[in-house]
């Protein structure tokens, strides 16, 4: 697989919600820390996303915000 972002983590899918047009995927993380990804269920279908299924997370933005207290 090769593609364009640079921020790839491997991860290992710990829920999946299914709802009737979108699903919910909660991913672990190296070191405990919880990613979640909102896509179309037609996606995650497709692409056989289960609890347990080793996937990576893949973050492109083209700006990234910062704030504080």
């Amino acid at each position: 697989m090769k593609i364009s972002a640079r921020n790839i983590i491997k991860g290992k899918i710990k829920e999946v919600k299914m709802g009737v047009v979108n699903a919910e995927i909660l991913v672990e993380i190296p070191g405990g820390a919880e990613m979640v990804s909102i896509i179309t269920k037609e996606s995650a279908d497709s692409l056989g996303l289960v609890s347990g299924k080793e996937v990576y997370t893949i973050i492109k933005a083209s700006n990234i915000m910062i704030g504080v207290d």
